[in-house]
C-alpha cells in the first residue's frame, strides 16, 4: 500500500544500545528510522513511562536499591504470574532514581557495560526526542506507540488510553497530521480509541494465542482468527493496519527455513489495511536457519536477505532492532526496482 516501506526503530536500536533509552532512540534517528517505538506502561501516579514491561527487575537496577526491597511482589499480568518490581508500584520520582540495564544479557553482552547510565524515560521525554530530531534533521521522525497490558492496567485503575490521549492533547498532537501511530495487542483497546483519535491505529498480532481482552471476556477468537479475511475485515472497522509477527507473513518450514508467503499481506491490503511486520533482528537466533552464519545465537547472519524477502512480500513497514541494517536493506531493495 506504500511504495517505500517504513523503518520503525523498535525500542530504538537495542542491538547496539540499551532498549528504550535516550541513546538508543537517538541512534535509531541517526541511522535513518522513520519512527521510534516506545512501549508504554504507567507509574502509580499516572505518568506514562517507556519500558518493555511493567515488571522491571531485568531491565533496571531496582533490585540493588535497598529502599525498594519491600516493593518486590508477585502479580498475575495477562494470565501469567510474575514476581519482581512493577512500575505501577512506584511514583515517577522514585522510578527516576533507577538506572537501566541490558535485559538480554546472553544475546547482547556488548550492552552490559552500558548499565547504570540512563534513566527511565517518560513518554513526554521520548516525544521530545522525536520532535527535536524532526527539527534538527529536516525529516519527519514519528512516534510509534504501544500501550502494554491495557486490560490489566484498567483493572487497577490506570486507564492507559486516558493517559495516552491526555498526553497527546496536552502536546496538541492528537490530530491527523501528527506523526504518531498507536498499536496494541488488544482489539478492545483500539476500538475504544477509535472515537477518541484520528491517528493511525495498528492491531498487533501473534502467531499463537489470543488477545488478553478476548480471554478475559470469554471470547474464543484467537490471533489466527483475526488474520483470516473475515477477521481482517473486522479489524478494518476500527484500525488502519496490522502488525503481524513476521512468520505470519512468510512461513517457516519444519527446519525453520523461509517457506513462502502466507497470503496475509494480500488479504490485509484487500481489506485496506497496512502491514507492519515484527521484529527483524540481525542475530542468528532470530533468523531463518538458512540465513544464519553459525551456531552462535548472538553472531549476526544474513539479515539483509530476510529484509529483502519481506519487502518483496509487500509489507508496508518493518520493526527492527538494527535500524542501519533495515535502512541498508531498503536502499538495496529500492535500487533493484
Amino acid at each position: 500500500m506504500t511504495a517505500r516501506p517504513v523503518v520503525i526503530g523498535h525500542r530504538g536500536v537495542p542491538g547496539e544500545r540499551l532498549e528504550h533509552t535516550r541513546p538508543s532512540y537517538l541512534l535509531a534517528i541517526e541511522q535513518g528510522a522513520d519512527y521510534i517505538e516506545p512501549d508504554l506502561v504507567s507509574t502509580r501516579d499516572g505518568v506514562l513511562v517507556v519500558r518493555h514491561e511493567n515488571e522491571i527487575s531485568t531491565s533496571t537496577d531496582v533490585a540493588e536499591h535497598p529502599r525498594f526491597a519491600d516493593r518486590k511482589t508477585s502479580k498475575i499480568v495477562d494470565g501469567t504470574q510474575l514476581t519482581g518490581w512493577f512500575t505501577e508500584d512506584f511514583t515517577l520520582e522514585e522510578l527516576k532514581t533507577l538506572r537501566t540495564r541490558e535485559r538480554l544479557v546472553d544475546l547482547r553482552p556488548q550492552n552490559i557495560p552500558l548499565a547504570g547510565q540512563e534513566q527511565i524515560l517518560t513518554f513526554d521525554e521520548m516525544l521530545d526526542l522525536a520532535e527535536e530530531a524532526t527539527v534538527a534533521t529536516g525529516r519527519r521522525v514519528g512516534a510509534y506507540v504501544e500501550t502494554k497490558h491495557p486490560t490489566y492496567f484498567a483493572g487497577i485503575g490506570l486507564d492507559l488510553n486516558d493517559l495516552l490521549i491526555d498526553a497527546l492533547e496536552r502536546r496538541s498532537s492528537n490530530h491527523e497530521d501528527a506523526n504518531v501511530i498507536i498499536q496494541s495487542m488488544e482489539p478492545g483497546n483500539l476500538r475504544r480509541l477509535r472515537d477518541r483519535t484520528p491517528l493511525t491505529l495498528i492491531q498487533l498480532m501473534k502467531g499463537k494465542g489470543a488477545p488478553f481482552d478476548f480471554v478475559d471476556a470469554g471470547d474464543s477468537r484467537t490471533y489466527r482468527d483475526l488474520a483470516t479475511p473475515a477477521g481482517l475485515a473486522d479489524v478494518s472497522s476500527y484500525a488502519d493496519g496490522i502488525g503481524p509477527i513476521k512468520m505470519q507473513v512468510i512461513a517457516l518450514d519444519k527446519r525453520r527455513r523461509l517457506a513462502g508467503e502466507t497470503g496475509l499481506v494480500g488479504h490485509a491490503h484487500d481489506a485496506g489495511l497496512l502491514v507492519h511486520a515484527w521484529t527483524m533482528r540481525n542475530e542468528n537466533k532470530y533468523l531463518p536457519v538458512n540465513l544464519r552464519s553459525s551456531r552462535d545465537d548472538s553472531a549476526h547472519g544474513d539479515a539483509v536477505a530476510e529484509y529483502l524477502a519481506y519487502f518483496d512480500a509487500g509489507v508496508d513497514g518493518v520493526f527492527s532492532d538494527f535500524t542501519a541494517t533495515a535502512v541498508r536493506a531498503r536502499d538495496l531493495w529500492e535500487r533493484r526496482g
